[in-house]
């Protein structure tokens, strides 16, 4: 029996996965905290047939945690988070994390992500700001102060070794297991008036485009290859018949 046929099936199956999500972080390359896809490769060994035959897995997608590029803005709604900390909001279920810092005061003086999530502190309750009593102060510990009175700060967590990260809209990302309080800031902490980008590298992954175009494109040689070989057989069969 061939095993080229399924071999190179296989093989697109994955490219296509993967495909999936350099077109996801090519779209979102300009996207204010957004975390890249990638995907993790397992070989399969299929021994059914009379040599084993290595088979490419469907692929596992994860998210990357490598920090993204700061921008100033000057805006002192602005956060971004330093070292691997995340700043927290209330999502429909439960917490979400996130590096877009990007914030806003509404109406009632809550401090909310630019779509309408409350901003919560490091104890997970919402927070508020007058919205009257001039421009806020944000330090490195996330304590606000406005007029010189600290009126609460901002929640900055970390993510637990090992966590699973699933996305939420955008930016955000829920992990598997409940994350932690930064209380050590010499290696995380926030910085005001700056955003953070995506985290995604435009050239790279225009590069791996190609490079899969390419690979894509000699698996489906394989595949025409396969199907000639065997449409030859079956012709010698029939004539010998």
């Amino acid at each position: 029996m061939q095993t080229s046929f399924p071999v190179a099936l296989s093989a697109q199956l994955s490219m296509e996965k993967r495909l999936e999500t350099i077109a996801n972080n090519i779209a979102n390359s300009r996207t204010a905290g957004f975390r890249a896809e990638e995907v993790k490769f397992e070989q399969l060994i299929s021994r059914t047939a009379a040599e084993p035959v290595s088979f490419a897995s469907e692929g596992e997608t994860y998210l990357s945690t490598r920090s993204g590029e700061l921008t100033l803005t000057g805006n002192p709604l602005d956060l971004a988070a330093s070292g691997e900390g995340y700043f927290a909001f209330q999502g429909p279920n439960g917490p979400v994390y996130t590096r877009d810092g990007r914030m806003r005061i509404n109406a009632d003086g809550g401090l909310e992500t630019m779509n309408g999530y409350a901003i919560l502190d490091v104890g997970g309750a919402p927070l508020e700001i007058n919205p009257n009593a001039g421009p806020i102060g944000v330090a490195r510990d996330g304590m606000i102060t406005q007029n010189g009175q600290q009126i609460g700060a901002v929640g900055l967590f970390a993510m637990p070794a090992g966590a699973n990260l699933t996305r939420f809209e955008n930016s955000g990302v829920i992990p598997d297991r409940a994350a932690l309080p930064v209380i050590d800031f010499q290696n995380a902490g926030i910085v005001q008036g700056f955003v953070e980008g995506s985290n995604v590298n435009p050239v790279m992954e225009i590069s791996r485009l190609i490079a899969l175009q390419r690979a894509f494109d000699s698996a489906a040689n394989l595949v025409q290859g396969s199907e000639r070989s065997l449409d030859e057989a079956v012709k010698s069969l029939g004539s010998m018949s």
